[in-house]
């Protein structure tokens, strides 16, 4: 099965939920999508959501220009031949994570097609079901409340909630959303690098009864050190964020000794479900939980990584919400959404997904 052609192109997406992350307020997304055809009809799908501040990458403003290299590369190889095809590409790529993250899950939604099975299946799916959190960006403790209880009411069972803007601020969002929601939906918090060991130690000290399940990234990547500092205890419910992208910042962190207790995989910082698997190998050699994540994202993606994630036995925690808030898709499919639960369509070859 030859590759015949390949397309690459942007997308301008607005989101229904416009949120602020350190005090930078995104109402609109730009995600680049990837076509690659094959002389049999099929096709495979991927997209990536580059961002310079995230993966290091500065969005293709003009896609066309990219797609001579890419023809050169892919077009007239064996799709067959996946493995030896994403070893150039990784080699070409590995400073663009989130376009090599959108060649490689085209690479496998094709390869999938080809061979009529989900990639769900060709991974050999090992979780059944997890439900996913819903994120709650940097607001005031009204719109915190607000859209906390909305949630609830539309059946999602975790709420992560973006901190790190103010310590003090965030010690009452904590504390009046668990008032709100009551105990039946779980919380959990990205600090966005947010806070010092001191601030962080008091951040948990205060709210120890608002029962928060974990802790995302509590400092700068370049604060890996003072992460040592924390209790044993502590440092197990943090997940590595910022500190996480590649296989050799997963080597890395064991070799410090387990400052984090949970490894947040992001297929576009890791560069696909191939690096991603990778990574989720050495988890499960250290006993590691996985938490995967994501970015404002296409259904596409979103679909890539649930079907790598829950053919992971270490997976604990999703985080796949990017493509809820989402006005707008290219695609329909790639899941289904119950109460909270994204459940893979692993009936469906592939990815799931269908070109509107």
């Amino acid at each position: 099965m030859k590759i015949t052609s390949i397309n690459y192109w942007k997308e301008d997406m607005k989101l229904t939920r416009p949120y602020a992350v350190t005090y930078v307020m995104h109402d609109s997304v730009s995600n680049i999508f990837v076509k690659i055809d094959s002389n049999n009809g099929l096709y495979g799908l991927g997209a990536g959501s580059p961002s310079e501040y995230v993966t290091g990458e500065i969005m293709d403003e003009n896609c066309q220009d990219r797609i001579p290299e890419l023809r050169e590369i892919l077009v007239g190889k064996d799709v067959r031949c996946i493995a030896g095809i994403i070893d150039t590409l990784t080699a070409r790529y590995a400073n663009q994570p989130a376009l090599l993250a959108a060649l490689d899950m085209a690479l496998h939604d094709l390869f999938c097609k080809n061979l009529g099975i989900s990639l769900g299946k060709y991974l050999g799916s090992k979780v059944r079901r997890l439900p996913t959190s819903i994120t709650i960006g940097l607001k005031d403790v009204r719109e915190t409340v607000e859209e906390g209880l909305e949630y609830k009411q539309r059946d999602f069972k975790i709420i992560k909630l973006k901190i790190g803007e103010s310590k003090e601020l965030d010690i009452e969002r904590c504390i009046k959303l668990r008032e709100a929601v009551g105990n039946e939906m779980m919380i959990r918090v990205d600090a966005n690098q947010g806070y010092s060991v001191d601030e962080f130690l008091d951040f948990i000290d205060k709210t120890r009864h608002c029962s928060l399940e974990f802790f995302e990234q509590p400092m700068t990547p370049d604060q890996v050190g003072e992460m040592m500092k924390l209790p044993g205890e502590i440092r197990e419910l943090c997940a590595a964020d910022e500190n996480l992208h590649k296989t050799k910042d997963a080597l890395s962190l064991v070799k410090m000794g387990r400052p984090f207790g949970i490894f947040n995989i992001k297929l576009m910082k890791c560069g696909g479900p191939s690096e991603a698997m990778l990574i989720a190998n050495i988890a499960k050699t250290e006993s590691i939980g996985l938490m995967w994540g994501c970015m404002d994202e296409s259904i596409i993606s979103i679909s890539a990584a649930l079907n790598t994630a829950l053919a992971c036995s270490s997976t604990q925690y999703l985080d796949l919400d990017g493509s809820l808030d989402l006005a707008s898709d290219i695609v329909k499919g790639g899941f289904e959404l119950n109460e909270g639960v994204l459940y893979p369509l692993l009936d469906q070859p592939g990815l799931g997904v269908e070109l509107l």
